[in-house]
């Protein structure tokens, strides 16, 4: 498989966040001599703590953390400019079912991040069994952002809209919680807020944001939302940046390209010599997220004996 080292999509999707001032500085600068910081005035003391970045050339360098500069907050986007989505992109995911040991940091991100309700997950990591005869594996399954969703067809209210950029997300300030989409879609994917989500009066008291989910509401529906605001900034969605084993892919289709933070492959490249593919094809929904099939795997299937009763709960009522 053929690393694209001299991507674009590289640059923009890093789980530290590649900043060109802070590399500019660190560029002029030895290991064993601090960078000078115009601001303060004086040398910047290394702390030791090294970051893996990606430099301009597409090469993979460690730098101090003391000499990064932290990204500013951008500010935060209207819902009207949300629903249009990021020009010129069409966003992709894809799963190495070969990597998972379903450790669940990816639904612990998303869920901490999303301030979901205890016991709802919008992530979720299914044991698998083709046949008999083969040998079981997870399988993590996150709204696929169909290019064709029946989610969005049925919804009476425009509360489910597809982006220009292909994320499919809900604004729950229209949800008038009918459950149709729940109904319609095919995935499984979507949850019900049946109680409030118990958030802290900071979060509860925010604006509802489409690009955050936050925050979320009782009688209204939730799911993966691919983290829009995330990617705005040019940083990965949680779930991607919190695997430890690099099992969700993520970027641009129209770049050809997508990324763990560690590794980037060209997505047409990937997908055709992993003999990648998607849920229920044949159902013409035209997921944005793909498989790559559990072979040569990294670990060994092995099932938990804790089960998530609350969830279990949860989709019942559904």
């Amino acid at each position: 498989m053929e690393m694209n080292e001299k991507s674009t999509s590289r640059r923009e999707f890093l789980t530290a966040g590649l900043l060109a001032g802070g590399l500019a500085v660190v560029a002029g600068c030895s290991s064993k001599k601090s960078p000078f910081d115009p601001e303060a005035g004086d040398l910047v003391a290394a702390s030791g703590e090294k970051v893996k970045l990606l430099s301009v050339d597409g090469e993979i360098i460690e730098v101090d953390k003391a000499f990064l500069k932290p990204v500013p907050d951008l500010p935060q986007v209207s819902n009207e400019a949300a629903r249009i989505g990021i020009p010129g992109k069409k966003f992709a995911m894809v799963i190495d079912l070969s990597r998972c040991k379903s450790l669940k940091k990816c639904q612990t991100a998303c869920n901490h991040m999303h301030h979901i309700h205890p016991g709802q997950n919008w992530i979720k990591v299914y044991p698998m069994q083709d046949a008999d005869h083969t040998s079981p594996y997870w399988q993590p399954t996150t709204c696929m952002h169909c290019d064709e969703p029946p989610c969005v067809k049925v919804c009476p209210v425009d509360a489910t809209f597809k982006r220009q950029d292909g994320i499919v997300l809900i604004d729950s300030d229209r949800c008038i919680g009918c459950r149709f989409c729940m109904a319609a879609c095919p995935y499984s994917t979507r949850v019900f807020n049946w109680e409030e989500p118990g958030l802290t009066k900071e979060i509860a008291d925010k604006p509802y944001s489409c690009e955050t989910s936050v925050p979320q509401k009782k009688g209204t529906v939730g799911k993966c939302d691919f983290c829009p605001d995330m990617v705005r900034k040019g940083s990965l969605p949680h779930c991607v940046a919190a695997c430890p084993n690099g099992v969700f892919f993520f970027g641009d289709m129209l770049e050809d390209s997508v990324t763990n933070g560690s590794e980037t492959f060209r997505f047409s490249d990937l997908i055709k010599d992993k003999a990648g593919y998607r849920l229920m094809e044949d159902l013409g929904t035209k997921p944005s997220v793909y498989y790559l099939p559990p072979v040569n795997r990294n670990f060994p299937f092995e099932k938990h004996d804790e089960e998530d009763s609350t969830e279990n709960k949860s989709k019942s009522k559904s």
